[in-house]
């Protein structure tokens, strides 16, 4: 069969479109699920990499056939943004096509494939060579631009010898009511500073506590409050001190891995399907803000849909929202829960395994959610066991300026009984 040049031109016109939109159903068809960020240290805890311990990233994939993805890793400035900064972009060892797809058991819904690796790799394909803020961004193969999932971590090289210590205070300048709103915790940070560093360069503290990225507890170089404040002697010994932070409770926790009670697609999260406030209420040790999955091989690591309800006291005003484990503790309007009859409910897809959540009444604002209460209807207590992550940034003038992290700290608090 012979074409003319018209012929050919619209066949290849057709042939592109074809071959384009094949790409991108292809591409829509890919979900990212059960994305959890650790490090070979220790799964449960913040994802801190350091010179003894690597990155573990592990996800599952709905897809109906192998996925083709990369990954892609980016230095981030103070606010989680990525670096333009050419000497820090880290070129020809910040991006990785990934392989070794495992194959779910046949029995699992909602997923196809499971994904793990830990960076920097053996094979020095991916390395990390600058402390500081860390994000990595699950792509398509052939377009970084089509990020399927991303996720946030802090690399430390530790050449400080800091000391915090944490204490139980009480507010003062006001009559709370109840009482417990009074509790609250401070922390001191200090330190002195190396030989090597410049004693100008030293910026902020930085506690993240229980793995509460989005939140950070930041106490400025030059910005002294009652709430916040910094000490210099004016020679190498600094001091950082936080006053007033929210007692608050341990966690509310959701299980769904025994199968012969969590047998159906559609689960509660508690056995007798109603929460209520825990305010006053002493409640068991939480896993300072994590998730346990149920191991990918086994015939039963299968999602279900899980409502949480809750029927909160009358005085509480002001909409509800989910917060937890399995959104990285970030408020969100996609987790506001609806009502009906006093009731407060929303449904979400979780993978079998245990949750730290806990529900926190606010205000939607457009995208924006204001006047978060994370107290209300969960309680503030001493008696709690909570993890401080503590960082010390410097300002580092080589490679054109960036953030370093040359301190850090895991401050546990014992619980008190």
């Amino acid at each position: 069969m012979i074409f003319n040049s018209i012929e050919l031109k619209i066949y290849f016109i057709l042939l592109t479109f074809l071959i384009i939109t094949s790409l991108e159903l292809t591409a829509q068809s890919i979900e990212i699920k059960s994305l959890e960020i650790y490090t070979t240290e220790n799964r449960l805890e913040l994802p801190v990499v350091t010179k003894d311990n690597r990155l573990v990233i592990e996800f599952d994939v709905k897809s109906e056939f192998e996925p083709a993805l990369s990954i892609l890793f980016r230095f981030c400035d103070y606010g989680w943004t990525p670096t333009k900064n050419i000497f820090l972009l880290n070129q020809h060892r910040n991006s990785l096509p990934l392989f070794n797809f495992e194959r779910l058991p046949v029995t699992v819904e909602d997923a196809d494939y499971h994904f793990k690796g830990s960076f920097p790799d053996k094979d020095k394909f991916i390395e990390l060579p600058f402390s500081g803020k860390w994000k990595f961004y699950i792509t398509d193969i052939q377009d970084t631009s089509l990020v399927y999932a991303e996720g946030r971590f802090y690399l430390v090289d530790n050449q400080v010898e800091m000391r915090s210590v944490l204490k139980n205070e009480e507010l003062e300048n006001k009559t709370y009511w109840p009482v417990e709103l009074a509790k609250v915790f401070n922390v001191t940070t200090d330190f002195v500073l190396p030989e090597k560093f410049f004693p100008g360069f030293v910026d902020r503290v930085e506690i993240i506590q229980n793995r509460n990225i989005y939140y950070p507890l930041v106490i400025e170089r030059n910005s002294n409050t009652l709430e916040r404040q910094f000490k210099w002697d004016a020679n190498r010994k600094f001091t950082y001190i936080i006053r007033d932070i929210q007692a608050g409770n341990e966690y509310r926790q959701v299980d769904i891995r025994d199968f012969n009670y969590f047998s159906s697609k559609d689960v509660k999260a508690q056995r007798d399907g109603l929460e209520f406030s825990r305010f006053f209420l002493k409640v068991q040790s939480d896993m300072n803000g994590n998730k346990v999955y149920m191991d990918f091989t086994d015939p039963y690591a299968t999602y279900h849909n899980v409502q949480f309800s809750i029927r909160p006291p009358d005085e509480v005003n002001g909409d509800i929202f989910l917060v937890g484990a399995f959104n990285d503790w970030k408020l969100s309007p996609d987790y506001k829960l609806y009502s009906e009859n006093g009731i407060k409910s929303i449904t979400i897809p979780l993978k079998r395994g245990v949750y730290d959540y806990q529900f926190v009444v606010a205000e939607e604002e457009g995208e924006e959610i204001i006047n978060d209460d994370w107290l209300v209807l969960e309680g503030n207590t001493w008696v709690n066991r909570k993890v401080y992550d503590i960082f010390l940034y410097y300002n580092e003038t080589n490679l054109g300026g960036y953030e370093r992290i040359i301190g850090y700290l895991k401050l546990p608090r014992e619980k008190n009984e």
